[in-house]
Formats: structure tokens, sequence, C-alpha cells
């Protein structure tokens, strides 16, 4: 198996990842799909994932979610992407300052075959723009949240996707996979 980076986010349906006031509530969705699938693979679909990627920002909130609801990440080994001075409190957390063409090539594609960029929407945009990103997977909640965070600026360069699956799940949330066409723009 090759190198491959995935960009994954959970966004609204107006495309926002998180309310202005960071809260996740949203993500709980009553709504029910009768021809959905069920998310019963999710954790072993997690352990095929060899290591997590990012921003300071989303890293500081999963941490303040982590008191609640643990370590979303468990042991994987995650790389948080800031020039500040961060706490890290688990030793499978690491702290990355420099650019992000060597944290690709000389940090990642050594180590990892399978590597998710969680978070956030800057970051994102940064590896769309140096095209460092092979995929998206955007899972779309069943809400419209009107303001807040949007998942894409008008940074992002326009870029062409193949989409490789989509799959609608009991909950009502729509997992879209996109591969992405590397020198094509349409």
């Amino acid at each position: 198996m090759s190198f491959k980076l995935t960009i994954h986010m959970v966004s609204s349906l107006d495309g926002l990842i998180a309310k202005k006031d960071n809260s996740v509530s949203w993500f709980e969705t009553p709504d029910h799909y009768e021809n959905g699938i069920t998310e019963e693979n999710a954790e072993a679909f997690m352990k095929t994932i060899d290591c997590f990627v990012m921003g300071s920002k989303t890293y500081e909130h999963a941490l303040e979610l982590s008191k609640d609801y643990g370590w979303a990440y468990g042991d994987t080994p995650t790389v948080v992407v800031s020039h500040r001075n961060l706490p890290v409190e688990r030793n499978n957390i690491e702290l990355y300052a420099g650019e992000l063409h060597k944290l690709v090539e000389e940090h990642l594609k050594p180590r990892y075959k399978n590597v998710w960029l969680v978070g956030g929407a800057e970051l994102a945009g940064d590896f769309m723009r140096l095209k460092l990103a092979d995929e998206i997977r955007l899972s779309v909640i069943p809400i419209i949240l009107g303001e807040g965070i949007p998942f894409f600026k008008d940074t992002v360069p326009e870029q062409t996707l193949h989409l490789r699956n989509v799959s609608g799940y009991k909950t009502g949330i729509v997992e879209m996979w996109y591969e992405i066409k590397k020198g094509e723009a349409s």
C-alpha cells in the first residue's frame, strides 16, 4: 500500500465545521435514515489509520472535549502543527512547527501509509493549496447551522475531484469520499 493523506472533515449541510462557540452538540443527530447503513465497523476502520495530523486549534478543542468524552484518537500517533508551545499530555502526540512539504516528505511518508488530517479548516486549505492531500472524506450531518466556521474558505484554489464513494448512514449522516485529481483544475 502506498502513502495516502486524507483530509477528513465533519460539516453541516451548509458547509460549516464548527459553531462560533465551538460546541459540538450538533454532531449528535436524532435523525434516522431507514435505508442507511450502520457504523458497526468504525472501530476496525479507525485502526487502519496510522497517524492523525491536526492544527493547534483543533488540538486544543480536542483536549477540552477529552475531559468529558476521552481522547478521540486513541493511541494512534498524532502530529499537531503549531508554532506555539502547547501542552503535550500523551506520549503519542508530537508538535511540528516546520514547512508542510517537509512534514509530509521527511516525517510522514517514511513512517506511515494512511494519514488523516482531521482539522482545522485553515490547515486543510494549506494542504490543498500545496497539493499535499490525496483525498477528502466529508461527513455531512443533517443540520443547517447558519453561521460558524466554513470548511473551505476562498483561499482554497479550484480543484477537480473524483467521487470514489458515497455512504448514507442510519444516523442520517452522509459521507462523501473524493479522490483529489493531482494537477487538474476544472
